[in-house]
């Protein structure tokens, strides 16, 4: 069953190549969906895929990119009114 989660990423996560490893991530593991900078340095993360493929999202986004350094991660289930086609970068 498809799921969607929204993760908020906090730290050193923007100029750090963070959307693009994530997008990179997602592909690998058949998640739609997208990844933008947020003004409050954050990155947010909108992810549609089974749960166990959400999950290992979750656990790859806790350190994020060598460059990154992720000091929080905040993770909550939506229900989703949009279906993605694939995961881009905003």
């Amino acid at each position: 069953m498809i799921k969607q989660i929204k993760i908020k990423v906090f730290g050193k996560v923007q100029g750090v190549f963070f959307r693009y490893s994530t997008k990179t991530r997602a592909d690998e593991l058949n998640i739609k969906g997208f990844a933008r900078n947020m003004p409050d340095d954050s990155v947010e993360i909108v992810a549609q895929a089974d749960e166990e493929s959400l999950n290992k999202l979750i656990e790859w986004v806790k350190q994020g990119p060598d460059s990154a350094k992720v000091e929080k991660v905040d993770v909550s289930h939506e229900t989703s009114n949009e279906e993605f086609k694939d995961f881009i970068i905003r």
